[in-house]
């Protein structure tokens, strides 16, 4: 503790920065050549062709989580940061709607992180929650578990009959009242966790729609908490009929296997994500270090 504090105190915030970058990158270039290192082990007619295409990627490019061409098709330069002088918070148009964003947030921030929600949900992305086939049915009850800036139910509100938020972050509360507003009457936003226990901070679904209308849709982002959402959602899973899911499973190594087993249980079938993500997050990320990005389960 002092230790840190000491080096808070004598070392000036430029080259704190200029270190956190240089470690970053010594980080990034390491795991890459751990990564290729471990398959050049592998013998080739056992590496899928989904794996292979993002051996290629990693072979021509540095580092990133989504180790596939697509990624080449965004320039965070391109996009436009607009002010809202009503309420002084800055935004982004995402297919002609407002998209508001944090507070704190500068514009260089902005673009960086909508360019990366964009790659989220290319199609060709392994985060992209929907397909032509897996999608939310107009007149459908939503839940977006995870919601933070709301992307993914601004691009299903049309359609939605109600739609419920859930996060637990207060700075994306702000934000998300105001990317909605246009839509109040169909929206709610629940500052809480989903987990598998009811308190303060956390609420699980099975308690929260216990005196509630069916659900047709969840969305589960909530940084490796999706176990715990499950956990918290037996009743709902097993008695709806017509529900649909769209999980993460990159957050941790197991995921993808857990959650399927999970939701097997509970008489859904499955389906993967194309393509891998490289969650460099992770610094216990181990081999075969690719990871799905998520589950689409149906009944």
């Amino acid at each position: 503790m002092f230790l840190n504090f000491l080096y808070k105190k004598i070392t000036p915030v430029l080259l704190r920065k200029q270190l956190v970058i240089y470690f970053d990158n010594t980080y990034r270039k390491k795991l890459r050549n751990d990564i290729l290192n471990f398959y050049k082990e592998i013998p080739d007619n056992e590496i899928t062709d989904d794996k292979r295409e993002a051996l290629d990627f990693l072979h021509k490019n540095p580092l990133h989580i989504f180790p596939c061409n697509f990624v080449e098709n965004y320039n965070l330069y391109y996009i436009k940061v607009f002010n809202d002088a009503d309420i002084d918070l800055r935004y982004v148009l995402f297919y002609g709607k407002r998209l508001y964003l944090k507070r704190t947030w500068n514009n260089r921030k902005i673009k960086r992180n909508f360019n990366y929600l964009l790659l989220e949900q290319d199609k060709a992305s392994p985060h992209k929650y929907l397909t032509d086939q897996f999608k939310v049915e107009k007149g459908e009850v939503v839940v977006d578990a995870g919601a933070a800036e709301g992307i993914f139910s601004l691009s299903v509100i049309e359609q939605v009959r109600k739609i419920y938020l859930f996060e637990t972050d207060e700075e994306w509360i702000e934000a998300l009242e105001a990317t909605f507003a246009p839509w109040k009457e169909k929206v709610e936003i629940i500052n809480k966790y989903v987990s598998n226990n009811n308190d303060h901070h956390n609420l699980s679904l099975d308690a929260f729609f216990k005196d509630k209308e069916s659900v047709n849709f969840i969305k589960a982002d909530v940084e490796g908490a999706e176990a715990d959402l499950l956990e918290g959602s037996k009743e709902l899973l097993s008695k709806d009929s017509n529900l649909k899911v769209a999980i993460t499973t990159y957050h941790k190594q197991n995921d993808e296997t857990h959650l399927a087993k999970v939701l097997h249980s509970s008489g859904f079938k499955t389906e993967n994500s194309t393509g891998f993500m490289l969650y460099i997050y992770d610094k216990d990320i181990k081999p075969p270090y690719f990871r799905r990005g998520l589950i689409r389960a149906y009944k």
